[in-house]
């Protein structure tokens, strides 16, 4: 079996992650795509990400109407913070007979020779990309790299941070979240403050 895992904080998920997610299942070779819950992203500061077992939560209520789509806590058992190249020696280990691919923007495959043991990923997994609006100049060795596949999926430009600022300012996103999504963040009352 053929698993694309595509990574985040999905802080919180939202239908742009969906749409790529669901784009991505039905058209590459993927059989699957594992929504891995990052817990603690070596960029990112800890205390901007709602609590871990809240956003794999929106995970799972996002996607179980998505037979081709599981969220994934695998990096919520692994040492922080976590890097990709663990994460996958981790996988394989764990599940021997599937093959394991990333998924990643374009905007990140542009810095992916800023990643741990970069060579390593590239070496033993393939990588799915999907285009976005500014992603820069591409590093030459990752153009016509035959482990590197481009897929075309529609660009959306719609970020987390984006919503969790309209929610601090009382506006209404509610169009940009899964329904389930949605009513789980307002019934908490997240990103409020």
């Amino acid at each position: 079996m053929k698993i694309g895992l595509y990574f985040g904080t999905f802080n919180p998920i939202h239908i742009g992650h969906l749409i790529i997610a669901n784009h991505m299942a039905e058209h590459s070779d993927l059989d699957q795509i594992w929504m891995v819950v990052t817990p603690h992203n070596p960029h990112k500061q800890k205390n901007s990400l709602l609590d871990d077992y809240h956003r794999l939560h929106m995970v799972h209520l996002a996607t179980e109407d998505y037979p081709k789509i599981k969220p994934s806590d695998i990096e919520f058992k692994l040492p922080q913070p976590n890097y990709t190249v663990n994460t996958l020696a981790h996988l394989q280990e764990k599940y021997p007979t599937y093959e394991f691919s990333l998924i990643m923007g374009e905007d990140n495959l542009n810095s992916l020779h800023k990643w741990k043991n970069y060579e390593v990923i590239l070496q033993n997994h393939e990588i799915y990309v999907y285009p976005r609006a500014a992603s820069g100049e591409i590093d030459g060795q990752f153009i016509n790299h035959p482990k590197i596949h481009r897929i075309g999926a529609p660009i959306l430009e719609l970020s987390s941070t984006f919503i969790r600022e309209s929610l601090k300012n009382g506006k209404n996103i509610r169009p940009m979240l899964p329904p389930k999504v949605w009513e789980y963040i307002d019934h908490n009352l997240f990103y409020r403050k």
